[in-house]
Order: structure tokens, then C-alpha cells, then sequence
């Protein structure tokens, strides 16, 4: 398993537990995420920091007490990784994220499907 196979179940497992204290100690204190869902809970498509990215994952949790990602694939870059997951909807995801050099995540960017049912 490559070092970006073993990040990805990682994050899943993490998600999956809905810790946000686990799902955070991916990502750095200085860490930028870009996403429409954020935009359309928060307002801002993107957050910048460890407490504007926790708040906005609290809300998410909050409110989707089932979320749950299946990892579907695992793609390997220059410092960087792209997750495909199907989330509990059925609906296909993908996470760019690319790493600092303490191998925690800089940048994030998420990027959902439309949900065509």
C-alpha cells in the first residue's frame, strides 16, 4: 500500500467516526479549503485556519449525523493526493489536498457531483 493509500483510509476512517479531533489532526493549523458546500453552509466557499475549517465541519456533521465515505480511489501526485469517495448518498466526491512538509494537508478542495436524483 503507497503512502497516499494508507493517507486515504486514514481520512476515511476518520470521517467515519465523525471525530472532528481525529479528522482535524490531518490538516495543518494554517490550512486552506475550498468548497460549494462550505460556501452554501457558512457562506464562504473558502475557509482558511483550523477553526473556520472545525466550525464548518461541526455544522456539517451536525446536520448529516449518518455521513459516511466509501474510498473509491486513490490518486498520486507531486505532494499531493486526490481521493474519490462515494459519500452516503451515493453521491461521487473528490478531495484535492496537497502536503506541506511536516505531511499535513495545506490545501484542500473538495468537489461533490450534482446529485441528479
Amino acid at each position: 500500500m503507497t503512502d497516499a493509500e494508507q493517507f486515504a483510509v486514514a481520512w476515511g476512517a476518520a470521517w467515519n467516526s465523525h471525530d472532528l479531533d481525529r479528522i482535524m489532526a490531518h490538516y495543518d493549523p494554517a490550512v486552506t479549503f475550498r468548497s460549494a458546500k462550505a460556501k452554501a453552509l457558512v457562506g464562504s466557499g473558502e475557509l482558511h485556519g483550523h477553526a473556520a475549517l472545525r466550525a464548518y465541519w461541526a455544522q456539517a456533521l451536525e446536520r448529516q449525523p449518518d455521513l459516511h465515505f466509501r474510498v473509491v480511489d486513490v490518486f498520486e501526485g507531486h505532494g499531493m493526493t486526490v481521493i474519490t469517495y462515494l459519500n452516503h448518498r451515493g453521491i461521487l466526491a473528490a478531495e484535492t489536498l496537497r502536503f506541506g512538509e511536516n505531511g499535513q494537508v495545506i490545501e484542500a478542495s473538495a468537489c461533490h457531483r450534482r446529485d441528479m436524483t
